[in-house]
């Protein structure tokens, strides 16, 4: 029988980039951090600032510490369709880069993902998004946001939570191929090319 951790506090306002909430405002937890924000306040911000975000691209080494297999989430869309797309999410206010790519990497992979990161993380790009189509090769209708972009080998157990259906292992081929990179939202097909790229598997 699987033996599972709690679920951490709930975090509403947490979503990835392109994420799906149900739009209910929710009172932040009694214990939230004193730097985070309303929805009411996070929408205001959305209005005038880039927001910050960290995206992680898991993937699975061999004996030899080549990449095998990269990590895709799969999920559902309020409107029933299917799309594809990888771990993302918000820093918060006095967090580190690395603990907002740990903390993410374990929501959306859960807790025995057990990620690999080093002391000073540092991504293979920075993504802008944009809510207008066109201005880069990504894009979140909610807002201009800037992404660190990582790759994270995982060792674990990966059980998505939050609202991803599953996680699906490609082979670097098949995760840069034309097929992927159509079902990616927001553009992620690019970051997954890009990742392939940095890694020396782009083919």
């Amino acid at each position: 029988m699987a033996v599972r951790t709690p679920d951490p506090d709930p975090e509403p306002d947490d979503d990835g980039l392109g994420g799906f909430g149900d739009g209910a405002p929710q009172p932040p937890a009694p214990d939230a951090n004193p730097g985070w924000l309303s929805d009411v306040e996070l929408e205001e911000a959305r209005r005038h600032l880039p927001m910050l975000y960290v995206e992680a691209i898991p993937v699975r080494t061999d004996g030899s510490g080549q990449v095998s297999e990269i990590g895709i989430l799969l999920r559902s869309t309020p409107l029933g369709e299917m799309t594809r797309t990888i771990v993302s999410g918000r820093v918060r206010f006095g967090e580190t880069i690395r603990d907002a790519l740990f903390r993410h990497v374990e929501n959306d992979l859960g807790p025995m993902a057990f990620p690999l990161l080093p002391p000073q993380p540092l991504p293979f790009t920075v993504a802008e998004y944009f809510p207008i189509p066109g201005v880069s090769a990504y894009h979140d209708d909610r807002q201009h946001a800037v992404s660190l972009a990582f790759v994270v080998p995982v060792t674990g157990t990966c059980e998505p939570r939050q609202d991803a259906l599953e996680v699906t292992w490609f082979s670097p081929e098949a995760a840069g191929s034309d097929a992927v990179w159509s079902e990616m939202e927001g553009g992620r097909g690019t970051l997954i090319r890009q990742a392939l790229a940095s890694l020396g598997l782009l083919r």
